[in-house]
């Protein structure tokens, strides 16, 4: 059994991913654990996908999934269902937003806590998605419970063991699930830690979800986040 395998879903990040990778290795290579980092190619239009076999050459604990694009959040899912033999499993982005380094602080915590995420700190985005973090907090908030702001943060490690009965809940084409397992967190009680994680600006790509896409896909997240906190 894998002590920990971390998650990265990856879309057009071809100038930065083998950074990313590299980085993450040189986490994790110090704190002597048998680890796996799955990269998740979901349908990059660019030459993620051949950046990413080139650095799977250069690293035995790389994985790579290459997949049809089905989005952000169903990626997390495939993700977290394809390794619910590890003991802990981390999310995290591939945009090197949050870097690597800040991982330690969440690891050597992890003997008291079921689940550790991050608050992200400092972000350098626009209004808009600081406001449906905010939006998205309230509505965890009324739905599940209090202990939560940053419920969507993608810096996030979770005991396996607690994952496990919830995972097969969650539908499959969710556009956000990290929600709703904060939100299952909060009202299952599960041991809880939040880690304040400075966020660094975005160098590369670009955020995919824009104006009325976006708009279109935050009325789609609030609504999966609250039917699935009321019909179970």
């Amino acid at each position: 059994m894998l002590d920990l395998a971390v998650v990265i879903p990856v879309y057009n990040e071809q100038e930065i991913i083998g950074e990313v990778v590299k980085d993450w290795n040189a986490a994790l290579s110090p704190l002597l654990i048998s680890y796996s980092i799955s990269l998740y190619n979901d349908g990059s239009k660019d030459n993620t996908l051949e950046t990413l076999r080139y650095v799977q050459s250069q690293y035995p604990n790389i994985n790579i999934v290459n997949k049809p694009n089905s989005g952000h959040g169903p990626t997390i899912l495939k993700g977290y269902l394809d390794h619910l033999d590890a003991s802990w499993i981390f999310q995290v982005d591939s945009d090197n937003e949050i870097p690597a380094k800040h991982f330690v602080k969440f690891w050597n915590a992890r003997n008291d806590f079921d689940f550790i995420i991050g608050d992200r700190r400092n972000r350098n985005v626009p209004l808009s998605r600081k406001l449906i973090t905010f939006f998205s907090g309230f509505v965890v908030q009324v739905c599940y419970g209090n202990g939560i702001k940053d419920v969507n943060c993608p810096y996030r490690l979770i005991r396996v063991e607690k994952l496990r009965d919830l995972i097969h809940k969650i539908p499959d084409d969710t556009f956000a699930p990290n929600i709703i397992i904060s939100g299952v967190a909060v009202r299952q009680k599960w041991a809880l830690k939040i880690i304040d994680i400075p966020v660094q600006k975005r160098l590369t790509g670009e955020v995919s979800i824009k104006r009325l896409k976006l708009l279109r896909a935050v009325i789609r997240s609030f609504y999966q986040t609250v039917d699935y906190a009321f019909r179970k």
